[in-house]
């Protein structure tokens, strides 16, 4: 681990020369002096309210004055405790009382009777952020005299893909070792192109990029949240080589119809979010010359562990199709038998385990099914906490989903269990159709399945969607999927 402190990487965006752009947003740049002003706002408004170097919790959204919020915070030795946006005010407000940090940051918007009022009542210091300024919104009542923390973190959201979002403790050294070793400097040339920034900071994908652009003083475009249309207007205006996409993004490009020529810089596309069909991967390949390359990643793991470089697609080419790529550099991955505990050979599949170089020398486990082939390449498979169980059968939702996905009228698919009294689960499928396409039946879509799959397989349950619910993270939300039965 590097012995540079993270905050001090994160103090030279303090320096760099004001008058240069910074954020576009919307389209509008703000410059390095702008983020600077708000930084430093927070800094003073956090000694004012006497929390000292307290932790703090950040309920940041994709806006220009969330990013320069979060420098305020990343240049001072604290920890962070992140908190979802995406929910209620409800449910904020619940997340607020229970991390129990003595100072809350925020964005204007989230300023809402019901934040205030757990912010009065848990006597906590209230800071928003607008375009214009931060401000104390609400003047806490705890103070705290403790020196910086010696070995803040933060504590990055899971995506909640089979559950709620858990908080998971990263050691701010972790992002300091990422923006050392990735072979960029620390303050990047302000004249390159801009990074497309469209994950949510509070995850640990959101900050991985950040640690690889903004914190080094590269410019970036900001986005609430992914869409074809302002990726592609940024892919023509800024012609980048490669580019990192939400895995559901790349069937919404092929569907949309994206020109080629559109896309004629970008030389390789990086994503990992979820799964990705090995048919849509080639479709998009041939379709527009560009490579996709997995990655293999997680909260727990601080980032990365396994990945799919330039270097082994060129090797290997589409023999490898559909694989995260070996073990990154001080990773080692395994695979392990989930009913006897044995440890597997290759070409078998099991549970991964997981030792990341960024978080120890112990063996991780996982709930991801995987199987490792002879030339140590790692192909996801689904997860095992996932999977349902009908009757005395074991059906993986990933598998069902790549099936439907091959039907030419499915957009996209998300398959969950819903109780049965009979066989325990049932599954159940959410169809997002394609656009300008005739429906297909649901006894056609059961027999296509079939064709496929064992009949434990077919889903006993439909529903069709105008869009399929995505979380955060831009993974299928299982959670509200469910929903969609449960509510009838």
């Amino acid at each position: 681990m590097t012995s540079q402190k993270f905050s001090d990487l994160c103090g030279k965006l303090l320096e760099i020369d004001p008058a240069g752009d910074a954020i576009e947003y919307e389209g509008r740049w703000r410059n390095w002096g702008w983020v600077q002003n708000i930084a430093r706002q927070v800094h003073g408004l956090l000694a004012e309210s006497g929390v000292g170097h307290g932790p703090v919790s950040f309920i940041p959204r994709n806006r220009p004055s969330a990013l320069a919020g979060l420098v305020g915070l990343l240049t001072q030795e604290r920890t962070i405790r992140m908190i979802y946006a995406f929910q209620s005010p409800t449910a904020i407000a619940a997340s607020i009382e229970k991390l129990d940090a003595p100072a809350v940051l925020l964005m204007e918007e989230d300023v809402t009777p019901e934040t205030l009022a757990v912010l009065d009542r848990c006597g906590m210091t209230g800071i928003s952020l607008s375009d214009e300024r931060a401000q104390i919104v609400v003047a806490g009542r705890r103070t705290d005299n403790a020196p910086p923390d010696p070995s803040p973190t933060i504590d990055i959201l899971t995506s909640g893909t089979t559950g709620p979002p858990k908080q998971f403790p990263i050691n701010q050294q972790v992002f300091a070792h990422m923006m050392l070793n990735q072979g960029s400097p620390v303050l990047a040339d302000p004249t390159a192109p801009p990074f497309l920034m469209a994950f949510p900071f509070s995850n640990i994908a959101g900050m991985s990029m950040l640690a690889g652009s903004f914190l080094q003083g590269q410019r970036v475009a900001l986005l609430d949240r992914f869409s074809i249309d302002a990726w592609r207007q940024f892919v023509r205006e800024y012609r980048p080589t490669t580019s990192g996409l939400p895995s559901s993004a790349v069937p919404m490009i092929l569907d949309a119809g994206v020109p080629r020529e559109d896309l004629a810089s970008i030389r390789y596309i990086t994503t990992g979010a979820a799964p990705l069909d090995p048919a849509i991967q080639q479709r998009f390949q041939d379709t527009y010359g560009a490579r996709i390359l997995l990655i293999y990643g997680a909260t727990e793991f601080g980032g990365p562990v396994a990945a799919m470089t330039p270097a082994l697609d060129a090797e290997w080419g589409d023999a490898k199709l559909g694989s995260s790529g070996r073990a990154l550099p001080g990773a080692r991955l395994r695979v392990r038998d989930p009913s006897t505990g044995e440890i597997l050979p290759a070409g078998q599949e099991g549970l991964l385990e997981v030792v990341s170089p960024r978080m120890g020398p112990e063996w991780i486990r996982t709930s991801d099914l995987v199987r490792i082939d002879e030339d140590g390449f790692l192909y996801c498979i689904g997860r095992a906490d996932g999977a349902i169980m009908r009757g005395g059968f074991k059906v993986l939702p990933e598998s069902v989903e790549q099936v439907l996905r091959l039907h030419p009228a499915v957009a996209v698919a998300g398959v969950v269990g819903v109780a049965d009294p009979v066989l325990h689960q049932a599954p159940a499928a959410v169809i997002e159709l394609r656009p300008n396409v005739s429906p297909p039946t649901i006894e056609e879509l059961k027999r296509h399945v079939r064709d496929h799959l064992p009949s434990p397989h077919v889903p006993v349950h439909w529903r069709f969607v105008p869009s399929v619910p995505l979380n955060s993270a831009y993974k299928i939300d299982r959670g509200r999927l469910r929903q969609l039965f449960e509510a009838g």
